[in-house]
């Protein structure tokens, strides 16, 4: 058994080597196309979706391996149809191309557009809903003359015969204030003392990307969720600024400002990139256009649990910056700590990088395992179009690739959608299933099914060497889940595991021959 633990570690440390450069795939759909495709570390088509209808703008990677992607409805029949990034539907595909579910989120009253994010098996949707002038006014904006799309989020989870229920939603229209008539709702006397709510008044223009006086108000064009807070931080381009809310609530605690974990119902509970939104004294941080807000992970790597955004002209107007903010979360009360009458902390970036490669608008970013920064300039707007990776002294490591993609994500070898996705890829130029550590196999025909799983594995191989046969299955601690010898075997071999009783994630399936020869390979448990 020491000397499999031993085997174990070794494949273990050698992954996290390779993580040490590029090593996954980047997700990505080019501006106007119908066609996603996942690339690998050498920039190689690893696999492609080719739909029907065109990406809306963003794409994500299930862990079961199938693809969430917003695309492009029919957004006429809300007010002009000349929406920013319109979509209206949201869709769930299989490696295949075949359609798992589909929901129609566009009528005369709301669409949805931009972005989307999961939330576990569910998917958080960025949309519109319309005001007229006449709700505005009667809510204290000053003199409305027309109508106005403010933001709100829609959660979906799947219903198993095609379609999707809303579960739950939050409004940005439900915390608002304004301080300008005491004889209307949401009146406050100063807007300073209560950041939790957004100033009605505090944008009073609109249009931009979306085209004249659309109503686009505050251009709402990124989302993101963290599990281990269960909040959810979004972008505004118009307001220059990022904002985190409380998921833990119910849909009807969303619309007030008490309930959830923070105890603040669905009011902001974190806001950040410019003061003057709520009137306090600091600096403006995000001059112009801000996308992509992502919490970086919080496993370990460096700048862990940071917000990172896409600061459009965060250095000038053609120069961006990813900046990585180090909130002021407080776990003992469940809040983003601020004195009395200043501005939130930090006044400004934690972290900056200065991009080499810039764009004015749309883009993301994402933090590798190894602190590398992955960068996705767009092409939109007359940007780069391209996809980037540099080191932490900035030194360009990958790429850049020219994808004229509008919002791209990074995958690492050992994200379980990855592993699901493998049986229906191109691996040939990947390093990411390599996974004999000898050059003469030892088994023929070796199965591990289903991949992903929810429940049980199956082993099956055939050996023709008679010699004794070590079979064991790890978690990524090494810690040995099931073991099983046999001596001077040859012919077919069959085993049912059961893992319902373990945790889900990567497991590793070894089989070593009493010569030290070694075969593996990695499951996903996805309960």
């Amino acid at each position: 058994m020491k000397k499999i633990f031993i085997l174990l570690t070794l494949i273990l440390s050698m992954q996290f080597i390779k993580g040490q450069s590029f090593n996954g795939f980047a997700l990505y759909n080019s501006q106007g196309s119908n066609t996603t495709y996942l690339i690998d570390e050498n920039q190689n088509i690893a696999h492609t979706w080719n739909m029907t209808t065109e990406c809306n703008y963003t794409v994500q990677l299930k862990e079961n391996g199938n693809l969430i992607r917003g695309t492009k409805g029919n957004t006429s029949v809300f007010s002009n149809g000349n929406i920013a990034a319109g979509g209206g539907i949201v869709q769930e595909i299989a490696p295949d191309g075949t359609i798992v579910w589909e929901y129609i989120y566009a009528n005369s009253d709301h669409v949805s557009h931009h972005d989307l994010t999961l939330v576990g098996d569910n998917v958080l949707l960025t949309a519109y809903e319309k005001k007229t002038s006449t709700e505005l006014n009667a809510a204290g904006f000053n003199n409305a003359s027309s109508e106005k799309w403010p933001t709100h989020f829609i959660e979906l989870e799947p219903d198993g015969n095609g379609g999707a229920n809303i579960i739950w939603e939050w409004h940005i229209w439900d915390h608002m204030c304004q301080d300008t008539d005491a004889s209307k709702p949401n009146y406050v006397s100063n807007i300073s003392d209560n950041p939790e709510l957004i100033n009605i008044n505090m944008i009073q223009g609109g249009g931009g990307p979306g085209g004249g006086n659309s109503g686009d108000w505050f251009h709402v064009n990124g989302v993101d969720y963290n599990e281990d807070l269960d909040q959810i931080v979004f972008s505004s381009r118009f307001a220059s600024e990022i904002y985190i809310i409380d998921h833990s609530t119910t849909t009807s605690e969303a619309a007030t400002h008490s309930g959830g974990n923070s105890g603040m119902g669905g009011d902001i509970l974190y806001r950040w990139g410019n003061p003057s939104n709520y009137e306090v004294s600091g600096s403006q941080i995000i001059d112009n256009a801000v996308h992509d807000a992502r919490w970086i992970t919080d496993d370990g790597r460096p700048n862990g649990g940071y917000l990172q955004i896409f600061n459009n002209s965060g250095v000038s107007n053609s120069v961006s910056a990813i900046d990585g903010i180090e909130t002021p979360w407080d776990a003992a009360t469940n809040t983003y700590l601020r004195n009395p009458g200043q501005a939130f902390e930090p006044f400004s970036y934690t972290t900056r990088y200065e991009c080499a490669f810039s764009s004015s608008g749309q883009s993301a970013s994402d933090r590798m395992s190894n602190g590398n920064i992955y960068v996705n300039a767009s092409g939109g707007q007359g940007g780069a179009g391209v996809m980037y990776e540099v080191d932490s002294l900035g030194t360009i490591v990958w790429g850049p690739y020219n994808a004229q993609s509008q919002k791209g994500f990074r995958y690492e070898c050992d994200y379980p959608g990855i592993i699901a996705l493998e049986p229906y890829m191109n691996t040939a130029t990947t390093s990411c299933f390599n996974h004999t550590l000898v050059e003469d196999f030892l088994l023929e025909d070796l199965l591990v099914y289903p991949n992903p799983t929810n429940s049980d594995i199956t082993i099956e191989f055939e050996s023709t060497s008679g010699s004794e046969i070590i079979i064991g299955v790890y978690n990524t601690l090494g810690q040995e889940i099931f073991n099983k010898k046999i001596s001077r075997f040859s012919g077919q071999f069959k085993e049912k595991i059961n893992l319902d009783y373990y945790s889900e994630g990567v497991y590793i399936v070894n089989i070593v021959s009493n010569t030290g020869q070694l075969y593996t390979k990695r499951i996903s448990y996805i309960k």
